[in-house]
């Protein structure tokens, strides 16, 4: 009893198959744009560093500087064969013990001569060298203090001694300027960050939001039963649209296909099966043969519909190629078999290839050679591509059937495609290898078409099937 309440339970509810994506586009985008925003912020705000604290320092050197060039302009030779300053120095910080700005001169073999601001202390500054020009460096030998030092080496007229002229000055003030600026770098480069993060996530923001308006286009469709996406869209989604729409269209063609399908193989059905049920109840005493006749009839009309439903599922497979003459040779060798006395000629491009599965080129010419010589004469003239390489159909192959028969009057032409049509009743047949060949041909983007053959005399196909690509 659990078993069968089990049985008569409702399924469990299938659950659509979740589908695998690659990631978010938003998400991409604010990742590039955030990467690139970050590399030329971190760039541009080094370079900026650079530029502005070597600015404020060249300008700090150059106070040092003039300082200096003060100190030499000033000094002269007393009596005593020392230095001395023939004019104060203007800076009142040089008269203040510690006050961060010092100067000193030193000669080998004499006494330093200090300003007053050194109290206790001496630049120690090397003897060993000679410096034509300002040369400027950083120290750290006071403690606490660290100073920013210029010097150069003079002779003074008078002397022929090497005089070192030094001029330092404590880098507090010029570490605190660059302080300063390195922190208005830093927020105004993270502000500035900030900003446009938040303007490339508008951007992204308004610039994939016409996916949503495709996304609510589909599910339109898909509620309304619509058939088509017809709201405007921006430039770059429409090739995305029409490929849909073209999906779309794909689709409906064939479901219609399937319906038309599903009737006609219906219809063929219909009448056998009645008349096998009309025997049947009349108990008919030819109810066997009447059963074997109308069974080989929906065999065939099943065995068209099968070929016809093959052939849609082959092409919506993908890109099929074939080559023609291999076909047409394989082709040949059967017909042959069945019809010794009929002559077979083949002529044309032996290369051609079409966009067609091997099966279904192979089925569509055994039945147009098999007609040729079941209705013709005995002679038999296949030509592959006969409208050659350069023509107006340079995209189809075409392929001439030939035989030396009666033919078929032009007012038959179209009829004799119809499903059962036959002209000559005389001989065995279905009435379907015509109506095969044109079903498949139009699947695949080809034709056939009937005329007069000029050289034989009897009835000429003219099968044209699409090039395969490349």
């Amino acid at each position: 009893m659990a078993g069968g309440i089990a049985a008569l339970a409702d399924p469990p509810a299938v659950r659509p198959a979740r589908t695998h994506h690659t990631g978010s586009l938003a998400r991409r985008m604010m990742l590039i744009a955030a990467g690139w925003i970050f590399i030329l912020l971190l760039v541009g705000g080094l370079a900026l560093d650079r530029t502005l604290t070597g600015l404020v320092t060249r300008n700090f050197d150059e106070q040092l500087g003039y300082m200096l060039t003060g100190m030499i302009g000033s000094a002269e030779i007393g009596p005593d064969g020392e230095v001395f300053f023939i004019r104060p120095l203007g800076d009142q910080r040089f008269l203040e013990p510690n006050s961060g700005l010092y100067w000193q001169i030193r000669a080998k073999g004499h006494e330093d001569f200090p300003s007053r601001s050194l109290w206790d202390r001496s630049l120690d500054v090397p003897e060993d060298h000679f410096d034509a020009q300002p040369h400027v460096y950083d120290s750290d030998q006071f403690q606490g203090e660290p100073l920013r030092v210029m010097e150069r080496s003079i002779i003074l007229p008078g002397s022929n001694t090497r005089w070192m002229f030094t001029v330092a000055a404590s880098r507090k003030d010029l570490n605190v300027q660059i302080k300063i600026i390195r922190s208005i770098l830093v927020y105004s480069f993270v502000a500035l960050g900030f900003g446009l993060l938040l303007m490339a996530g508008l951007q992204t923001w308004y610039g994939l939001f016409p996916l949503r308006h495709v996304r609510r286009a589909i599910q339109k469709l898909r509620t309304t039963g619509g058939a088509r996406v017809t709201q405007p869209l921006p430039k770059e989604v429409e090739p995305l649209v029409e490929e849909l729409n073209a999906l779309l269209s794909h689709t409906e063609r064939q479901a219609e296909e399937a319906r038309t399908h599903a009737g006609n193989l219906a219809h063929a059905l219909k009448t056998p099966l009645t008349v096998v049920m009309n025997a049947a109840t009349a108990k008919a005493p030819d109810l066997a043969d009447t059963v074997i006749r109308e069974a080989a009839v929906m065999r065939r009309q099943v065995d068209h519909h099968l070929a016809r439903a093959r052939a849609v599922g082959r092409r919506a497979a993908g890109m099929s190629r074939a080559e023609v003459w291999p076909s047409l040779e394989a082709v040949l060798r059967a017909v042959e078999r069945l019809y010794e006395n009929t002559r077979f000629d083949l002529d044309g491009n032996r290369q051609v290839c079409v966009a067609l599965e091997k099966q279904d080129l192979e089925e569509m010419l055994g039945n147009l050679i098999e007609n040729a010589a079941k209705y013709g004469g005995g002679s038999v003239f296949v030509t592959v591509d006969a409208e050659g390489h350069g023509g107006k159909n340079a995209r189809l192959c075409e392929i001439w059937i030939e035989d030396d028969g009666m033919g078929i009057p032009e007012a038959e032409r179209v009829r004799i495609f119809d499903r059962g049509a036959r002209l000559d009743t005389g001989k065995p047949g279905t009435g379907l290898g015509l109506a095969i060949v044109r079903d498949v041909a139009e699947i695949y983007g080809g034709t056939v078409e009937l005329d007069e053959s000029e050289d034989l005399g009897g009835l000429l196909v003219k099968l044209k099937l699409p090039r395969a690509v490349g």
